[in-house]
Formats: structure tokens, C-alpha cells, sequence
């Protein structure tokens, strides 16, 4: 993703600022870390000179050793744990109030000293400070970096634009180890012209763009500015209670608004948010941009970015649908679908393998002889069904585990002198009777174990002895009676593989695998799904193999979350903890520390524990469907929401249906709306020609105003009887010499692979996306190739097409196809007047 830098006359100029800041960073990093390795060097002398002073054998020397080597090693842990990605940001400040400094060596002013801003508006930054993960001071007790939590810090997450306070620019960097790989400005005060020893200040991505607007002559540009500023600061700093629904055309800052959103509420009240704030991404290139923008907020794991393909623990969607699945599996019908699969998979398949089924055959669950006269129970033969790889495709068991497809149709067992029968029809009746309720599968087994023991008992004189117990008012005798006998059935092998075959614990990808059965998934979908539905559904999972661990799609994922709601998981007995012979030594303490998690691992331990948060931030939310408006529901139950997108950007077919699953999950919260107006990304040329999509697309709803113009206004090319492959890698060849940052040729999702070879060769500065994977991403130049064929990929073409002409920050090229119809100058009908 490409910004421009503020203007320098030419793109290489703009190059040779971001390198030249770049490299400042990393020159300021190569320091902080020189001096790191000092502190780690003085923790291990006072370690190793503590060790000495165990020698002197004084009872207060000994106590001392202790003591310090208890504190160096908290110290020296520290230090090694935090090594990594040590630094993301920087804010150059005016000169302030007054010239007090704080313990991290900060001057503690908030507001600019009166004459910091000379009349002409210049100003010089008198004070830059670097934020980080730990605070760090040099030789001389100056800040080399600020502790992220530090009241120093605050400006780096409280300021903006509306109300600076002494900063000029926020920088955020982003580090890998000890290497800067980036940087990204937020111009706080773009009316200013600030220099920084003697240098004017210079300013990288989106904050150049504010730069250049802020400076322009004409009053109304600087009028367009603070609007843009004060309506983005109004949402970022909107009360957290209830929900706060976010609306606004491309380029309005509505992501950029979400992450500060997130830093802003964890400034305010760490405390409340430490249940965590989970922002939902529409795709994982968005999600690395959104870390790359904010990466402090992962701190303690407080925050997890996650793209909505990769909800789910353990699952991640590599795999796309045809848009004609991609409707049925992310309907709101599709719950009723699962529901009935959930059940229906415990029966597995009707007949048993080998096709002997009924009375005439040896049937799963047909007893073999036993010598203890009690119980017998057991399968010479076990009937399992498997699919061609040997995988239990009702289950999701890899293959030599115990499971079956084919369910048990025949209980036979001996207790107390007698032979007991459950045949097919009773085993339905039982089944039915515990599927009654609404409770998840899996947590019905009890159930399902104590019906199968009345029926047998039921039928057992022993049920009519315990009855003559009870008529005697023995009711102690009677309960006795039974438990024996409950306790005979159970403590057998053979019943409870009866129990573990008849009634299974079920996996979300076992039921996920055994939706693949065209004719199993025909049943569970009648009268729900049409034959030509299911048939499409059915082979679409498939790719996910006989055990369900295949390659997922974005919506598979969601199916996957509703199915584990669906099933349950089943309590387990907890193990108990086994005995250290060390644990019976008393009276001896390691005063070492032992080495702590990191932040990091710690991050990544609670984001695994989570399935709940305290705020949940939900970007691009015009393209959940219904399905993942549940799954996405399920993880703020209790949460506050910041709700983030643009009806006209909307890829999902039925914007009502999803709405309606929408206000589900918000569930009857009250809301604050706030709409964005001003759109900074693209060129009023590029505006122009996207307003005429967007009033096919949505009539009577306005486009955001573009606040700048190039003079450059869209190019066309058609194709009418040459080879589209040339002219595309023709026109992104063009632009490669027209612009210096990346250029996206968007496609329509059938074509991406085939863009993909039509480009190769001319390096990672053009990419080739799908429709549906341009949406939140922006490049310098874009090129669309025939409009109408992404304009007819759905019943939603329209808005994917507004979306994808949306995506240039300079300029456009449009190619169009025979089936866009043309007219002599290349433009295809739906772009024309």
C-alpha cells in the first residue's frame, strides 16, 4: 500500500524522503539497542557480584546477596523479554508551557508554550520523543524511548488533529527485530510549517496528503481539512457505551478511524478493556495493514486484529467460493441446514457397510457370547462405513479410530439371567425422545446413556422386582436393586462402544465432511435448499477432504463456528495433577525468578483463551452475511461496538437479510450514528466516474466530495478483436513509468489466476486481485478490466465494480471487453453519460 509523501516535485523525490526517515529511525533503533545491551551487561555484573557476596557468610550479607540477585534477575528478565520489536512511535512536540521535566526525563507541559507558533505559522519542534515497550534513558538520563504507558506517552494516543496539544506529527514505525521496515505519519497541525534542527519537518504517507491540503491558498481547502479532522475525531472519541455505527463513502478514513477508535478507549479506561477489543477485518491484507498501522495494541492482549476468515481457533479461509455458493452458505437458511445436519449426522449412513442391514445380517451392536452370564455386548463384525481414504465421515476421525458412519440399528445385552433387546424402531423412538430439546448435541450423550438403561431395565424382571420393593415401601432395596444393575450394563467395554457408536462425539469438520455427501446433505436440506443448492454446496465442500481439515473458504469458517454452537463440546473430567516428589520438600524457595512470558506470548495465550470480548470493532461490516454476523454476535455478547462501513460498498447479495442479523447480534442496544462526508483518497476525476456506478448502483445516495484534483482523468482501452492479455500488461506497464508506488488490476474473481500470468515479469509492483479482495485497499494506480463482467459476477456486481473503481489514490485505466459494448473512445456503457 503506497501514500504519497508531502510534495517534492517528483515521486522519486518522495521515494528518497521515506528512505531517508526510514533510515533516521533505524540509526535512533541501532541506538536504543546499543544501550539495552549495556543495561542486560550491568544485570549480569551485579548478578555474578552479588554471588560473590554470598562468601562473607554474615547473615545480613547473605540476606543482601539475596535480595539483589532477586532484583537483577527481575531486571535482566525484563530486559530479554522485551528485546523484540522494541519501538513504534514517535511525537515531535512544540516547545511547552513551562520546562518541567518528569521522572522519564519528558518535559511534563501539555499545551505549547504561548509564543511556540510565530505569526507567519512556523514553529520549531523543540522536543521529540520515541515510544516503546520499556522506557530507556542514555548515559546522560535522556529519553531514548518513552514507556508505552507513561503519562509521557499519552500524546501518542490522545492526540489529534481537533486538539493537538504541543504535537506537530505522530510517526508510527514499524520494526521487525532490530530492523525498521516502515513509517506512517499523522500530521496533528498540517496549517504549520515546522522545522526540526533547522530542517523543515518532513511528513510520510497519509499525513503528506493532510500536509499538502492544509497548505493550500484557498480558505475553503483549509475548511474541507478541519472538517475531515473534527467529524473523524468526533467518532474516535464517542462515548464506548452501547454501539456506535459508522457510515461513509471510499477514502473517508473509515479504518483509520476504527484503529484509533480502539487506542483511544484503551487510553481512556485500560482497565475496562482488559476483557479485550476485538477488531474483525474483511480480509488478512487488511488485517497485516491494520497492524502495521497500531501495532502497540497488542500489548497484554488487550486487542486482536483478526480477519473475519480466521474467527475461528485452528481454521483459516484459503479457499474461494463461486458467488452462487458463497449466497446459500452465508443465508440465514443455512442455520436451518446445520441444524438438522448437527442431528442427522448421528444417525451416519442408513445402512450398515456391506450392505447387510435389518434382522437378517450381523448388525453393528450384535452381541457375541460372554462366560460371566451377566452382560454380554459385543460385533464380530463392526459395520464400520468409511469413505475411500478410511476416515469416519460422520465423526471427522482419521482413519484406525474409533467411530463409525453406518450407526448401530440392534442393542442386545445378558444382565442378571436374562437376554435384553433394543431393536431398530426402540433405538429410533430413544434417539428422538433425547433430541427433543434444544441443547447441543454432544452434551445430550448423558441423556441418551440414561433412556437406553430405562428401556433395558424396563424390560429386565428385574424392573418388576423393584416394583414389589416399592409396593413394600423398600424403597432403599429397590434403588439398590437398580444401581446394580446400571452399574452391570455400564462397567462393560462392549456397552460403551455400543454408546460411543450409536451415540458419537461429533466434530464441527466431521459434520462438515459429511455435508459433502450430495445425497446425506439432500435430507438435511429438503425443502430449505433447491437440488441444484444443494448439489453446488455439497461438491464446494468437498476440498475439505474426507475429515473436514481441507482447504476453507470465508464462508465454510462461519458454517464451522455455528456448527461447533450446534455441537457442544462435552465436559471432561479434569486429570489430576501428578505429584512432584520436589513438591514434598518444604521450607526451600528459588529466589531467582523463573523466566516470565513475554508480552507477546502472553498476547498470544489470552487471544487463545478468548472466545468473549469487551469491545468488538467491525470493519467493512457491509460484507458480513448473515452467518458471519452470528459467528462475529457470538464474540460480544456483552460487549460495547464500533460498527464501521458504507451500504454502497456492500458485496453481500440481500443487505436486508444481513441487517436483520445485524441488529441480531447488536442485539437492543442503543446507537449513535456518525457519517463521514469528505473522501481524500481519490482524485476528483476518479470521484467523477465512480458517482456514475454508484447511481446505478444505490440511486439517489451522494457520493463523498473528493477534496483534490490532478488534472489527469481516467484513461480507456478496448479490446475488440486483439488479446485482452497484451493490452492489460500493456497498460500496467504504462503506469509502472507514470507512477512509482503499486498499481492493482482488478478482475473478476474468475479471472485472478489467469491476471495473475498476464502480469509476470513485471515485478511485485503490480498485483492482480479479484473484485471481492480490492475492498479497503488503495494503490497509486489501478486498472479495471471489463466492468461488466464484474458488474455481472452477483446480484451485488454493481457495488463490488463501485468499490473497485474506488481504489486509486492517482490515476485509472479502465479496459474494457467486447462485452462491455464501447463506443469509439473505449468507454464501456456503464460508464457513460
Amino acid at each position: 500500500m503506497s501514500h504519497p509523501a508531502r510534495p517534492t516535485g517528483n515521486s522519486a523525490g518522495a521515494d528518497s524522503v521515506r528512505d531517508r526517515e526510514i533510515a533516521v529511525e533505524q540509526e535512533h533503533l541501532d541506538q536504543v539497542y546499543r544501550r539495552l545491551e549495556e543495561k542486560i551487561d550491568e544485570a549480569e555484573f551485579l548478578m555474578n557480584d552479588a554471588a560473590k557476596r554470598g562468601q562473607v557468610g554474615t547473615p545480613g550479607a547473605l540476606a543482601e546477596r539475596d535480595a539483589q540477585v532477586f532484583r537483577a534477575g527481575i531486571h535482566l528478565n525484563r530486559l530479554n523479554n522485551e528485546f523484540e520489536d522494541f519501538l513504534f512511535g514517535r511525537v515531535d512536540l512544540l516547545p511547552g508551557k513551562d520546562g518541567k521535566k518528569g521522572p522519564d526525563g519528558a518535559y511534563t507541559s501539555v499545551e505549547p508554550a504561548d509564543d511556540a507558533v510565530r505569526d507567519d505559522d512556523s514553529a520549531d519542534i523543540a522536543e521529540t520523543l520515541h515510544i516503546g515497550r520499556i522506557g530507556v534513558l542514555d548515559s546522560d538520563y535522556s529519553p531514548l524511548v518513552i514507556d508505552w504507558r507513561a503519562p509521557a506517552a499519552a500524546p501518542f494516543y490522545r492526540s489529534t488533529p481537533v486538539d493537538p496539544g504541543r504535537v506537530v506529527r505522530r510517526r508510527v514505525i514499524r520494526s521487525k527485530g532490530r530492523r525498521v521496515l516502515g513509517v506512517e505519519d499523522d500530521l496533528m497541525r498540517p496549517e504549520l510549517t515546522a522545522t526540526l534542527n533547522g530542517a523543515t519537518l518532513p511528513v510520510i504517507g497519509d499525513g503528506a496528503l493532510m500536509a499538502a491540503l492544509g497548505q493550500a491558498r484557498s480558505h475553503t481547502m483549509r475548511d474541507i481539512v478541519s472538517s475531515i479532522q473534527a467529524e473523524q475525531d468526533l467518532v474516535i472519541r464517542a462515548p464506548a457505551a452501547s454501539v456506535t455505527e459508522v457510515s461513509g463513502g471510499p477514502g473517508t478514513g473509515k479504518t483509520a478511524v476504527a484503529l484509533h477508535r480502539a487506542a483511544y478507549l484503551l487510553y481512556q479506561d485500560r482497565r475496562r478493556y482488559a476483557g479485550g477489543i476485538l477488531v474483525v477485518s474483511p480480509t488478512p491484507l487488511l488485517v497485516a495493514y491494520t497492524e502495521g498501522v497500531l501495532p502497540s495494541l497488542g500489548e497484554e492482549g488487550q486487542v486482536a486484529i483478526r480477519a473475519v476468515g480466521s474467527l475461528v481457533d485452528g481454521a483459516e479461509a484459503t479457499a474461494y467460493d463461486e458467488p452462487a455458493v458463497s449466497r446459500v452458505k452465508g443465508s440465514a437458511r443455512m442455520l436451518k441446514v446445520l441444524r438438522k445436519a448437527a442431528r442427522g449426522a448421528l444417525e451416519g449412513d442408513r445402512t450398515p457397510a456391506g450392505g447387510r442391514g435389518g434382522r437378517g445380517g450381523r448388525t453393528a451392536g450384535q452381541p457375541a457370547a460372554r462366560s460371566n452370564g451377566q452382560l454380554a455386548f459385543g460385533d464380530d463384525d463392526p459395520g464400520t462405513a468409511r469413505d475411500d481414504s478410511g476416515a469416519n465421515s460422520a465423526t471427522g476421525a482419521p482413519p484406525g479410530t474409533p467411530g463409525r458412519a453406518a450407526t448401530p440399528t440392534r442393542l442386545r445385552v445378558v444382565a442378571f439371567g436374562r437376554r435384553l433387546e433394543l431393536e431398530s424402531d426402540e433405538l429410533h423412538r430413544i434417539r428422538q425422545s433425547v433430541l427433543g430439546g434444544a441443547a447441543p448435541v454432544n452434551l445430550l450423550r448423558p441423556r441418551a446413556r440414561k433412556l437406553l438403561l430405562d428401556a433395558l431395565w424396563a424390560k429386565s424382571g428385574a424392573a418388576s422386582r423393584a416394583g414389589d420393593h416399592m409396593a413394600k415401601g423398600d424403597a432403599e432395596l429397590a434403588a439398590e436393586l437398580r444401581g446394580g444393575f446400571d452399574d452391570d450394563v455400564t462397567s462393560e467395554d462392549s456397552f460403551i462402544e455400543f454408546l460411543d457408536a450409536w451415540w458419537p462425539e461429533l466434530t464441527a469438520r466431521g459434520v462438515l465432511a459429511a455435508m459433502a455427501d450430495e445425497r446425506r446433505l439432500g435430507r438435511w436440506a429438503r425443502r430449505i435448499l433447491n437440488p441444484n443448492e444443494t448439489r453446488k454446496v455439497a461438491r464446494s465442500l468437498r476440498r475439505a477432504g474426507p475429515d473436514g481439515t481441507g482447504p476453507l473458504s470465508v464462508h465454510d469458517v462461519a458454517i464451522l463456528d455455528e456448527l461447533e454452537q450446534l455441537l457442544g463440546t462435552p465436559s471432561r473430567p479434569r486429570r489430576r495433577r501428578e505429584l512432584d516428589p520436589l513438591d514434598q520438600l518444604t521450607g526451600l524457595e528459588e529466589l531467582m525468578p523463573q523466566r516470565e512470558e513475554s508480552q507477546r506470548e502472553r498476547a498470544e495465550r489470552l487471544a487463545a483463551e478468548r472466545t468473549e470480548y469487551a469491545h468488538v470493532i467491525v470493519d467493512e461490516a457491509q460484507d458480513l452475511t448473515p452467518m458471519q454476523w452470528r459467528m462475529v454476535g457470538r464474540r460480544g455478547r456483552h460487549a460495547t461496538w464500533t460498527v464501521v462501513g458504507d451500504a454502497a460498498q456492500s458485496s453481500w447479495s440481500d443487505p436486508d437479510e444481513a441487517a436483520e442479523a445485524r441488529d441480531e447480534a447488536l442485539g437492543n442496544r442503543p446507537r449513535r450514528h456518525f457519517t463521514l462526508t469528505v473522501n481524500y483518497r481519490n482524485p476528483a476525476e476518479i470521484a467523477a466516474l465512480a458517482a456514475k456506478v454508484l447511481a446505478l448502483a444505490m440511486p439517489g445516495m451522494e457520493s463523498p466530495a473528493a477534496v483534490r484534483s490532478t488534472g489527469v482523468e481516467p484513461r480507456f482501452s478496448a479490446v475488440r478483436d486483439g488479446d485482452l492479455a497484451a493490452v492489460v500488461r500493456e497498460e500496467a506497464g504504462r503506469l509502472l513509468d507514470r507512477v512509482d508506488g503499486t498499481i492493482g488490476v482488478v478482475v473478476a474473481m474468475n479471472r485472478r489466476e489467469q491476471a495473475a500470468r498476464w502480469l509476470a515479469g513485471l515485478g511485485d509492483r503490480v498485483v492482480a486481485l479479484g473484485s471481492l479482495e480490492a475492498k479497503g485497499l488503495e494503490y497509486d494506480a489501478t486498472v479495471v478490466v471489463s466492468p461488466a463482467e464484474i458488474a455481472d459476477e452477483s446480484p451485488a456486481g454493481l457495488r463490488v465494480l463501485y468499490v473497485a473503481l474506488t481504489r486509486a489514490t492517482q490515476q485509472l485505466t479502465v479496459v474494457s471487453t467486447g462485452r462491455d459494448d464501447p463506443d469509439e473512445q473505449g468507454v464501456p456503457d456503464l460508464l457513460r453519460e
